[in-house]
């Protein structure tokens, strides 16, 4: 495994969202003080919105680390394909409730009784949930209603919602109406800058023991990764991943810009052959949402463009799963090559 290779205590570049290796750019501060903010108002919704792999669960799992466990109880709801009971169920569940084999009103009182008791303790209850754009409106609506639960006119539960930008939308539909009055912040969380992407880099690999020597990376290289990546730091991590990996198998400590944009257009192959599979095309580079946006017909409907999001969804799932089917494979690769080696090593 590289990591072993290059001297490396972890993995730097991991696609599971990790808050040790949370990075502050001007992007991520202020969307870390918009929750913190809403933390001390103590009330209401807080909405955090983002591009695929910008970094809201790792955001959220740098703000759970920095609340005092003594005085906050968090629940993190990461799956929201659920329907209205559903996520009363899940909610209950997540703060250690037995919600099986109980109807709703059950539920609602034993969840309600947890939040009393923890109130009287002098504690406050958060419930997180990550992929918001994914609920349903039943489920959205049982959201704004936990939200109304009360004692003596202080709310018992208070909820944060972090979600991809077309949620955005969704919120602004007449019948959520109520639930929008009660957002009482909200921030959209952009790509990293050119200069960003480059500390980002530096910084994850400093994390895990970088000496800036083993390997080495050029300054275009960082350009490239920049010109490649579009600065989203998900589609970063698996570049660089993979960019390591190469240069572990050939044995290089130093990554130049060639370097970079061989391994990109390895993977730009093997999107464009998934895109093909799914009837899509694949864009030459990394696009910035308002622009592709920008670029659609001016005629496409709203039921086109929920159509063409409901594609990219499918397609990116396809992608994650294969990206993570050809890591295995790449390690395992790795492995047994090491295994050789380390036999001829023994044996001479």
């Amino acid at each position: 495994m590289y990591a072993n290779y290059f001297g490396f205590s972890d993995l730097p570049f991991q696609l599971t969202p990790d808050h040790r290796f949370f990075f502050g750019s001007s992007s991520h501060t202020k969307a870390l003080a918009h929750l913190t903010f809403g933390i001390s108002q103590g009330e209401g919704f807080i909405v955090i919105t983002g591009e695929v792999g910008a970094g809201k669960t790792t955001l959220l799992g740098r703000l759970l680390t920095t609340l005092d466990k003594n005085q906050y109880i968090a629940s993190a709801i990461m799956t929201s394909q659920l329907q209205g009971d559903d996520i009363l169920r899940l909610a209950a569940l997540n703060f250690g409730l037995d919600s099986s084999d109980k109807d709703k009103a059950t539920i609602l009182n034993d969840l309600k009784a947890f939040l009393i008791a923890r109130q009287r303790e002098g504690k406050r209850c958060l419930l997180m949930v990550d992929e918001a754009q994914n609920l349903s409106f039943e489920a959205l609506e049982e959201l704004r209603m936990l939200s109304n639960l009360q004692v003596e006119q202080k709310p018992l539960l208070q909820s944060f919602l972090l979600a991809q930008p077309q949620f955005k939308e969704i919120l602004a539909r007449p019948e959520l109406e109520q639930l929008r009055q009660r957002v009482i912040a909200a921030y959209h969380l952009g790509p990293l800058d050119r200069d960003e992407t480059r500390e980002y880099v530096k910084h994850r690999m400093h994390a895990v023991g970088w000496d800036e020597k083993h390997p080495s990376f050029t300054d275009g290289s960082y350009e490239e990764i920049y010109d490649a990546t579009g600065g989203i730091p998900r589609v970063i991590n698996n570049l660089c991943s993979r960019v390591l990996l190469y240069a572990c198998l050939e044995e290089m400590q130093k990554i130049n810009a060639d370097t970079i944009r061989s391994v990109a257009e390895d993977q730009r192959r093997e999107t464009a052959e998934v895109m093909a599979e799914a009837g899509t095309q694949q864009p030459s580079r990394p696009v910035n949402g308002k622009a592709a946006l920008a670029s659609l017909p001016a005629a496409a409907s709203s039921g086109d463009l929920h159509q063409m999001h409901e594609q990219h969804k499918e397609v990116m799932a396809r992608l994650d799963k294969m990206e993570a089917r050809i890591t295995r494979l790449e390690v395992g690769l790795l492995r047994g090559i090491r295994a050789v080696f380390d036999h001829v090593s023994d044996n001479t």
